[in-house]
Order: C-alpha cells, then sequence, then structure tokens
C-alpha cells in the first residue's frame, strides 16, 4: 500500500472541495436565477470538461501552465517554480476540470427553491447575504452537498489530468490512481487490488456520510 499516495491524493481532494464550495454556492445560484442571452454558453463551458477527454484537456491545461505561458511565466516568477509537475499546479487543474461535478448540482439545488421563498425573505427585510445564509443554503443544501461528494471522489480517482498535468513525482503528484497505475504496470496485481479497494472503500464511507447527514438535514428542515 502506497501511503503516501493515497495521503497525497486525500489532499488533493481535500483541497479542491475547499476551493470549489463558494464557487459553487455563487456560481450556480447565479445560474439558477438568472436569465440572460449567454446562459446557455456559459452552462456549456461548465460542462465542457465533462465532455473531453482528459488527455485532451490535460495537454491545453498544460500549455496554459508552461513555463513560457504567462501564467506559468508568472507563478515562477513569483514563486520560484514552475506550475506544472507540481501540487499547486494539481489543485489548479483539479479546481477547473471538477467545474461541472461541483456547479451543476449546486444549481440545480438552488433551482430547486420556490421563488415564493425567496420572495418572502425579501419581504420580510431579509438582505440578499441573510436570505443565502438563513434560508436558501439550508434549502439546498442536498444539491451541495452532493456537488462536493461528486468532487470529492472525482478528485480521488483522477488519472489522465493529473498524469498530463502533474506526471509521477512521489511525495509531489504521484497519486493513488498514479500509483495503481505504476503497479499494474509492474505486474503487482496485489498492490494494485489493495489500493483499489482502498479507494472503493473510501468512496462508500464518504457517499454512505453524505446520505446520512442529508436525511438528518432533512428531518430537521421538514
Amino acid at each position: 500500500m502506497d501511503w503516501e499516495a493515497l495521503f497525497l491524493s486525500l489532499r488533493l481532494a481535500a483541497w479542491t472541495v475547499a476551493l470549489l464550495l463558494p464557487v459553487s454556492v455563487l456560481t450556480g445560484r447565479f445560474l439558477a436565477y438568472r436569465q440572460f442571452r449567454a446562459k446557455g454558453l456559459v452552462e456549456a463551458m461548465v460542462m465542457l470538461p465533462l465532455v473531453l477527454p482528459p488527455t485532451v484537456f490535460g495537454f491545453y491545461l498544460l500549455v496554459a501552465f508552461g513555463r513560457n505561458s504567462p501564467v506559468g511565466a508568472f507563478w515562477n516568477e513569483t514563486f520560484g517554480h514552475q506550475l506544472v509537475f507540481s501540487f499547486e499546479g494539481l489543485v489548479v487543474a483539479s479546481v477547473i476540470f471538477n467545474l461541472p461535478f461541483a456547479i451543476q448540482p449546486a444549481q440545480r439545488g438552488f433551482e430547486a427553491i420556490p421563488p415564493e421563498v425567496r420572495e418572502a425573505a425579501a419581504c420580510c427585510g431579509m438582505s440578499p447575504l441573510r436570505s443565502l445564509w438563513s434560508v436558501e443554503l439550508p434549502l439546498a443544501w442536498p444539491g451541495l452537498m452532493t456537488a462536493m461528494v461528486l468532487t470529492f471522489a472525482h478528485t480521488l480517482g483522477e488519472f489522465g489530468i493529473v498524469l498530463m498535468v502533474g506526471g509521477s513525482i512521489p511525495g509531489e503528484t504521484k497519486t493513488i490512481a498514479i500509483a495503481i497505475y505504476d503497479r499494474v504496470q509492474g505486474f503487482d496485481d496485489r498492490a494494485a487490488g489493495i489500493m483499489s479497494a482502498t479507494l472503493v472503500a473510501i468512496s462508500l464511507f464518504t457517499i454512505g456520510i453524505t446520505y446520512w447527514l442529508s436525511a438528518r438535514i432533512g428531518r430537521r428542515l421538514s
């Protein structure tokens, strides 16, 4: 069992969820409530990572984060190391690649809130921020929870983006998915099986906790 790769994957997933949570709330709420001409284009761009092959998407991220790109040059000058083949680069790539998993369920959660509820909150004198915190977030919680679980689980199992942007540097970019691939390539089926079973167990545990929390919150709100 490659514990270093597992802990790195868990850290990557945690960072991705933490960074995407506010993005999913703000973007999902905006897309749920606002109507504008380019809305279909914006939604299509959000969903693009879901339909593109990871290697294709990873190639474009590799070009965008490279040392000769504006983003890569800025990062290298600011932090003294390149963005690609680093843990920070993996985090940025993971955030971008998981946008559809984070935003779409959140958008559906906000869309499920009846307009009368928000209108009633406004009539009671609530500010938009207070209405979001006290009324909308509790009602949209199932969608937000789904978004975070999907993001976490998808990050743990992501392979193509990680390989393209991060490579396989032990302790830096070698995640559990890369470790499994390396063990299979080395004909170490036993180690690959143990690591694969560990990922399955973590995913089942995460989904189970999510359903349990959703049920408890649902009973409190009913």
